[in-house]
């Protein structure tokens, strides 16, 4: 069975990209974050990394591009989360400055996707 077709949000790839970044993130905040963040900032971190992939995969599957659309938005917003997260670890000292930096620029272009993919769809005719 072809999942991709199944469930098309799986070919995007901004959803592919997502999931890599939520990866990495999990590995940087189960490494470097101190085991008294774990049911604190490591929890939200996680969280609102997950609610990128499931905000995509959620979309994909609405009626409208308009629709659609509204999620890649919540994706976005849980995206801005994810980064005052890392200002947050940052503060802390639970990353250097040199992790910072390459984080927000893998966010940064995550949300380029997401904004051009978003673009695209309140283009279409079918909005």
């Amino acid at each position: 069975m072809d999942f991709n077709t199944k469930f098309r949000f799986r070919k995007f790839p901004v959803y592919q990209e997502a999931r890599k970044f939520s990866i990495e993130l999990k590995i940087l905040a189960t490494k470097d974050f101190p085991k008294e963040e774990q049911f604190i900032l490591t929890a939200q971190l996680l969280r609102a990394s997950l609610s990128i992939i499931l905000n995509i995969a959620e979309g994909s599957d609405r009626s409208t591009d308009k629709d659609f659309a509204h999620f890649l938005n919540q994706a976005h917003t849980s995206l801005n989360e994810v980064v005052s997260c890392l200002d947050a670890a940052l503060d802390s000292d639970y990353i250097s400055h040199a992790e910072h930096v390459l984080y927000l620029e893998k966010a940064a272009g995550l949300a380029d996707q997401i904004t051009a993919f978003r673009k695209k769809l309140l283009q279409s005719p079918t909005k």
